[in-house]
């Protein structure tokens, strides 16, 4: 018998859902960038990562529709720089890696959905970029894991551990 795509773990969504530019939600901000590894450290290849976040005045109106199509071939074409949606959608490379472009969220957070091989359910994170009073409740080793590293200016690594000693916290919005 061969197993239904119920039964099986994926992931299966490398064909679609990446997009040209899905990593550039603002350009002239601020860039994200970091690598996603398994329990043992080793990088996870086939990640999909989901970015929302606020403008930099705090609102979550983003626009619609900001993908552009190359009017004579159809292909996409990549984000319309001018609109700002407050989402993006980044695979990992072949080192594990990714990055973001964008600008610093008026509500100091950027919100992280993570698909990858092995999980049943995608896993919920966010990369704070100040203070807060969650992280302020939060262990210290804990509230680490949530808040990038400044690699200069406007550059953050932002590495995402699924298990083990560094592990990331994520969130239970269930």
């Amino acid at each position: 018998m061969t197993p239904t795509p119920a039964q099986t773990i994926g992931p299966f969504y490398g064909y679609a859902l990446p997009f040209t530019g899905g990593g550039d939600i603002a350009g002239g901000g601020i860039v994200v960038h970091g690598h996603v590894y398994d329990g043992a450290g080793v990088p996870v290849s086939d990640a999909l990562l989901e970015f929302w976040q606020a403008d930099a005045a705090g609102g979550l109106g983003g626009a619609p529709g900001s993908m552009r199509r190359d009017p004579v071939t159809g292909a996409v074409a990549g984000r319309d720089p001018a609109s700002f949606t407050g989402f993006g959608r980044v695979a990992t490379d072949a080192d594990g890696h990714w990055t973001l472009r964008t600008v610093v969220p008026g509500n100091g957070y950027i919100s992280v959905c993570l698909f990858a091989r092995g999980l049943l359910h995608h896993l919920y994170t966010r990369i704070y970029l100040g203070r807060d009073s969650f992280l302020d409740s939060l262990p210290p080793e804990r509230s680490r894991t949530l808040t990038p590293v400044a690699e200069g200016r406007d550059i953050y690594r932002f590495d995402i551990h699924l298990q083990g000693e560094k592990e990331t916290a994520f969130l239970d919005f269930g």
